[in-house]
């Protein structure tokens, strides 16, 4: 009789630590749901990126330059339903974004124009890293994207400055002038060479 009263007394006692386990279990599970939901919120909210040319000269490349359209098209593309699909689509924009590196059009194919793209692909790959994060850091990723928007922007400004420059007309004898600085820019420095034994030694 004894034995029947504990191993019932055992077995509400295990019931009951599976039903707070439980409880517990839903609680956490709720508050998850919530926060992702929170996320999802922030980011579908700061998902904006400036998509169209802001200037002649990046809606004049966009005709020329494929992968600088390609990647517009991409960012104009907001996703929607789930995180699933932010993270599809910043990895999508993250490819294009890389691709922006080949076939420059030979009038941007400069240092300062080449920064700019290295310096907006290392913020769009930083955007698709965050946001695969299990624990996603949603001000984060809505800061990065305004930074996106301002490298962009930047590039973009840059390339209406080589356009405009490249309007101007050269005054007599200043492209003779360019080859020869050009010229002397391509022959290597090199160092003279010292013969120890010329030289003369003062005791």
């Amino acid at each position: 009789m004894k034995y029947k009263i504990v191993s019932f007394l055992f077995l509400l006692i295990f019931l009951s630590s599976c039903k707070d386990d439980n409880q517990k279990r839903i609680a956490e599970n709720e508050k998850d749901a919530k926060k992702k939901e929170v996320i999802f919120s922030n980011i579908k909210k700061g998902w904006v990126f400036y998509d169209t040319p802001i200037n002649t000269a990046a809606e004049e490349s966009v005709g020329s330059w494929n992968e600088l359209r390609l990647f517009l098209a991409e960012l104009a593309q907001k996703p929607n339903k789930t995180i699933g699909a932010f993270q599809q689509k910043s990895t999508a924009i993250s490819k294009k974004a890389m691709a922006l590196n080949e076939n420059l059009p030979l009038q941007f194919d400069k240092p300062q124009i080449k920064s700019r793209i290295s310096t907006l692909i290392t913020k769009v790959r930083l955007l698709d890293l965050y946001i695969h994060l299990d624990n996603i850091p949603d001000k984060k990723v809505v800061v990065l994207i305004a930074e996106i928007n301002k490298e962009l922007a930047s590039l973009q400004r840059q390339m209406d400055i080589i356009v405009e420059k490249s309007k101007i007309p050269l005054e007599e004898g200043e492209s003779e002038l360019k080859k020869m600085m050009d010229a002397s820019r391509a022959i290597p420095e090199s160092s003279p060479v010292i013969n120890d034994q010329n030289i003369s030694r003062v005791e």
